[in-house]
């Protein structure tokens, strides 16, 4: 990190420092034709500061697809986080900010193989695998690239969602996948694992580490250069449930590399820092009154940012900007999207004040798979979505 105050040096950073700064008040959201996200950079920088307390020996590499906002890139990068990236158009996102590609794990463990070339041209010189076809595929577009050997982690998470269905190496498929890197003259340098994304679990952590250290184990049985890298993955969330899994994890590092002092521990959170930083605000666009019943229509929903409610299992819970005043009656409201499909609502029988057409409605903790899944389905596109700035000094 350079010398500075820290939110100076987030302010100041590429991807930040273009955006407009806001006090988070109802007089400074005055667009009249777009949905705003707001990144609270105090969130991020808090949440970093946390993150090094709790692991401090294992840097983050911030998971890019989680939320692609360049304001959050370029904050974290100044702060010292390194990058996940899964695609070519991630890769290149991230450069564009600077970043160098020594920072940056190309997390895919079954790439496109033109996205492949890319990664050779620019020097982003890591990746993951965990099937011999895609050793044979680094070969041909990437010989110069280096390993990490992808593991299923374990059963039980009880996360959002299980990764271990689509990627990750089983306990008997190691050794065999060892041996394709080894004949092909790729050099397979650690080994990556994903709990799954935002687990309730933390205790499979200590799993996933011992099943890690079985594989390094393997590799210098077969005779292969000692490995060098852990990445832990991601699975985190903000919260109590972060200092439980931080404590779990620096235990089985403990335990399990405690006699391997020389290998670079890293994670890849994306939910962990995204998700709190951002606050949608969304302008209501239509309103229907039938009865002591309220209907209003706003400019972003399951089409755009709000997917989540969908495919993030958030919960919705949508509140005026202003301030309600003592004993304010409310209503049984209705919150529907912006597009002519029906299903698009965000909440149905939920309790709000009387509002009218201009007015906002705040949605918290929007900063997780919310704006990178968005659709532009009726014409209506979620990267016009402004991004504001808010800090506190």
């Amino acid at each position: 990190m350079g010398g500075g105050h820290p939110m100076k040096t987030v302010l100041l950073a590429p991807g930040v420092k273009d955006k407009k700064l806001v006090s988070f008040t109802r007089g400074a959201l005055k667009e009249k034709d777009a949905v705003t996200g707001i990144i609270r950079s105090i969130v991020v920088l808090d949440l970093f500061s946390a993150w090094r307390r709790a692991l401090p020996d294992v840097r983050p590499y911030y998971a890019v697809k989680c939320n692609p906002e360049p304001a959050i890139f370029g904050a974290l990068a100044a702060l010292g986080a390194g990058f996940d990236c899964a695609s070519r158009a991630e890769i290149e996102a991230v450069l564009r900010l600077g970043v160098q590609p020594i920072s940056i794990v190309y997390a895919n463990p079954c790439k496109p193989e033109p996205h492949l070339e890319y990664a050779a041209e620019v020097g982003v010189n890591l990746t993951t695998y965990d099937s011999e076809e895609e050793v044979a595929k680094v070969k041909r577009c990437h010989p110069k690239c280096e390993l990490l050997l992808r593991l299923k982690g374990p059963d039980g998470a009880e996360a959002k969602y299980n990764l271990g269905t689509k990627y990750g190496a089983h306990a008997d498929e190691v050794v065999p996948l060892l041996r394709a890197a080894q004949c092909a003259g790729i050099n397979v340098v650690g080994v990556s694992f994903h709990v799954g994304s935002g687990v309730s679990r933390v205790d499979v952590y200590r799993g996933a580490i011992e099943a890690a250290r079985a594989a390094f184990d393997e590799d210098v049985a077969l005779g292969m250069p000692p490995m060098r890298v852990l990445d832990i993955g991601r699975g985190f969330t903000a919260g109590a449930t972060f200092g439980e899994a931080a404590a779990v994890i620096n235990d089985a590092l403990l335990h399990y590399f405690g006699d391997l002092p020389c290998v670079e521990v890293i994670g890849e959170p994306g939910r962990y820092f995204a998700e709190t930083a951002f606050t949608l605000a969304v302008r209501v666009i239509g309103k229907r009154t039938r009865g002591e019943v309220r209907e209003y229509w706003i400019d972003d929903g399951l089409y755009g940012s709000l997917n989540c409610i969908l495919m993030d299992q958030y919960d919705p819970r949508p509140r005026p900007l202003a301030s309600p005043r003592p004993c304010e009656k409310t209503h049984t409201s209705t919150v529907f999207g912006p597009t002519c499909d029906s299903q698009d609502r965000m909440v149905t029988e939920y309790q709000l004040p009387e509002i009218s057409v201009g007015d906002w409605l705040i949605f918290d903790d929007m900063g997780a798979y919310s704006t990178a899944a968005g659709s532009k389905f009726n014409g209506l596109d979620t990267s016009e979505i402004k991004i504001y700035v808010a800090y506190s000094s």
